[in-house]
């Protein structure tokens, strides 16, 4: 029986090599499409939906649905646009599901998929840096599996398995460190978009790109590191490894360390949670360890890169703080991209985000709701468009 799968971020680089894929374990042959979703490459979601006969295509932005509409007139495949309609698509019957949209934009899908007991392929930590008690309460509730897909998380969630949880030490998350690792305070504060998007590993789209560059994506990834394995913030710590083989690390009680590695591809995690519980072959370059010369390790610069020294603030405050964090960073990457902040600016507005007094007594609420989560987000977002606009 063909297995019900949906792909929510199908046209972003996650979203790409996850129909890569499942193109390559029989496609349309062995998967039932249910859903594919993205964002403003019509053309590539089109096809994709055409190559897997989904069920139903959707573009998170409306006036892209005519587009989509005439590129797939002459097939049977539904059409839709918005957030409303990522939402309703979130709903239909699957086994498993990826939710790999970037930003807080992705929750709905998360929410989604875990709300039919499905599979949980968790690419989007926004989901969880945001919402992380409601999306684990619902996992628990309608008995979801989530299995994260962030290369670091992925790492730490396979050398758990079979351990003793309570002989965990420490986890050790590994940073490639970005492009401005060796970057000046001066130098940095004269960083472009477009260099701030290239980042020396990986092949990700604009805004994880940049999130990579700030160190802001390993901030997000130390809160999800909290909530997906239930340890205390002084046990998460964050190496900067520019070579990107360690993936990342785990520590037990008795000083033993399982270090996960492997070539940087992300169709490793990937194909380990559209694979799980068995282990299939994947298309991934063999690490050839006689090729190796050096693997190296440096701390993190506080000074440099504040962002890691916020999330830790977040994870002692608790609360509602995440949908802050994340939702000024999301606000202050588009001041960025528009060029009216600089680069170093970013880090400073979620800081005064997260001083703001009326946000502080949002994030103080007990009620981990999707409509409070949603006020908190839109309130975080304001506030720092307003200092923006107000210089």
């Amino acid at each position: 029986m063909r297995r019900k799968i949906s792909i929510f971020g199908a046209t972003g680089s996650i979203g790409q090599n996850t129909v890569d894929l499942v193109q390559r374990q029989g496609g349309a042959k062995n998967y039932n499409v249910i859903a594919l979703s993205g964002a403003a490459n019509m053309a590539l979601l089109a096809q994709q939906a055409i190559d897997l006969h989904a069920e139903i295509a959707i573009t998170a932005l409306p006036e892209k649905l005519p587009e989509l509409q005439a590129l797939l007139q002459n097939t049977n495949i539904e059409t839709a646009a918005g957030a409303d309609a990522i939402a309703e698509a979130a709903t239909r019957e699957i086994n498993w599901g990826m939710s790999a949209i970037v930003g807080a934009a992705g929750l709905n899908a998360s929410l989604g998929i875990a709300r039919q007991g499905a599979t949980l392929a968790l690419a989007n930590k926004e989901s969880i840096v945001c919402a992380g008690e409601l999306l684990l309460r619902e996992c628990r509730k309608y008995n979801a599996t989530l299995l994260p897909v962030d290369s670091e998380h992925s790492a730490v969630f396979q050398a758990l398995q079979g351990a003793d949880h309570g002989a965990l030490q420490r986890i050790i998350l590994t940073a490639s460190g970005g492009p401005f690792k060796d970057f000046s305070l001066a130098q940095m504060q004269d960083v472009t978009p477009a260099q701030a998007a290239a980042h020396p590993k990986w092949d990700m789209g604009q805004r994880i790109s940049i999130d990579s560059a700030t160190m802001f994506n390993k901030a997000l990834e130390v809160i999800e590191a909290k909530h997906l394995f239930n340890c205390e913030p002084a046990q998460i710590e964050v190496i900067i490894h520019p070579q990107s083989i360690i993936h990342s690390m785990v520590e037990f009680v008795d000083g033993a360390i399982l270090a996960h590695l492997g070539n940087p591809d992300m169709r490793g995690p990937i194909g380990y949670a559209l694979n799980h519980p068995n282990r299939n072959p994947l298309p991934l370059e063999h690490l050839d360890f006689s090729k190796l010369s050096r693997l190296d390790f440096q701390a993190p610069d506080p000074t440099r890169f504040p962002a890691l020294r916020l999330a830790y603030r977040v994870l002692e405050t608790g609360g509602l703080s995440g949908a802050v964090f994340n939702a000024s960073k999301e606000a202050a990457m588009d001041g960025f991209l528009a060029g009216k902040i600089g680069f170093l600016d970013m880090a400073l507005l979620v800081e005064k985000a997260l001083n703001d007094p009326y946000l502080n007594d949002q994030i103080a609420a007990d009620v981990f709701s999707q409509n409070v989560i949603t006020k908190i987000d839109l309130a975080a977002r304001q506030f720092v468009n307003a200092l923006i606009k107000n210089g």
